[in-house]
Parts: C-alpha cells; sequence; structure tokens
C-alpha cells in the first residue's frame, strides 16, 4: 500500500521568472555613460549659448532612467508551478507582490498549448473544471517549449499514476 505522502510528493517543481539581459552592474554602467555624454554634449551647447538645450539632456536621461525602472520592477514578476499525483498547483505573483493561487486536480487537467509556425509557442494554459489559467507569458519562446515538455511529462507522470 503506496503511502498518501509519497502522492503529494512534488513530481515537477518550476519557478518561471522573466528574463533581463542588463544585469544591475550594467545598468549603473550605462547610466554613467549616458550621464557623461548628456552632461557633455550640455555643457557644449551651453558653451555657444544654447542653454535651453542642456536641460532636454538632463530629461533624455530621466526618462531612461524611469523606462528601466518601470522594466526592472516588471522582472518582480513570477510564476511558481508544482506537479503531484493529488494536485496541479499554480502560484502567479504579479511586479506589486499581488499573488493568485489555483489549484487543480491534475486528472482532470488539460495543459493547452498554442503554435505559430514561425514563433513557436504563443501560449499556455490549465484548463480545468471550468478555469482557465495561463502560465508563462512572460517567457521567450526556447523557454517555453522546454518549459512545456517538462510540463507535460509531469502532467502526464500525474495521471499515469
Amino acid at each position: 500500500m503506496a503511502d498518501t505522502n509519497d502522492a503529494d510528493a512534488p513530481i515537477f517543481r518550476a519557478l518561471l521568472t522573466p528574463h533581463r539581459s542588463l544585469g544591475p552592474e550594467g545598468f549603473r554602467v550605462l547610466m554613467a555613460v549616458t550621464v557623461a555624454g548628456s552632461v557633455v554634449c550640455g555643457l557644449f551647447f551651453l558653451s555657444i549659448g544654447a542653454w535651453p538645450i542642456f536641460g532636454f539632456f538632463g530629461l533624455d536621461v530621466l526618462l531612461l532612467y524611469l523606462a528601466f525602472k518601470l522594466n526592472y520592477r516588471a522582472a518582480r514578476a513570477h510564476e511558481e508551478v508544482s506537479v503531484s499525483r493529488t494536485a496541479l498547483e499554480i502560484r502567479q505573483v504579479a511586479p506589486s507582490g499581488r499573488t493568485r493561487e489555483h489549484r487543480f486536480n491534475p486528472f482532470w487537467a488539460r495543459f493547452a498549448v498554442s503554435r505559430h509556425d514561425e514563433i513557436g509557442i504563443t501560449r499556455m494554459a490549465v484548463e480545468a473544471q471550468g478555469q482557465q489559467v495561463q502560465i508563462g507569458s512572460f517567457l521567450n519562446p526556447d523557454d517555453r517549449e522546454s518549459f512545456a515538455k517538462a510540463f507535460g511529462r509531469a502532467l502526464a507522470t500525474a495521471k499515469a499514476g
């Protein structure tokens, strides 16, 4: 007779996070170079009497800084996916920290994947009990492919008992 704790043990666990190619150190270097370039150009325009342009160079730096900060804030989103023989759990955390949790019976869950001929997987969702939860929307195409394969195998294993 199988232990009930064995049925609750995860077959599959994944933490999905958005990829950001520019890390904190790269961001500091980019901003330092941008500030230096803006100051040099701004001082040139200031020296020829075009003083209003100097302020616009500072505005460009501020807008670039804000755009990157918003991008890094969006990167705080993540999803935790866990599959066991008794439960399929999806925990979605928004950049604001707001959390949504979904729990399905793996025997009734269906993994739906939408594909495009050139792009690959464009959408992944778990459907069950009249509910549909989209997962991995922020992943790049290669990560979607590898996640879909691993998750599909795990769900099939859970259903096989």
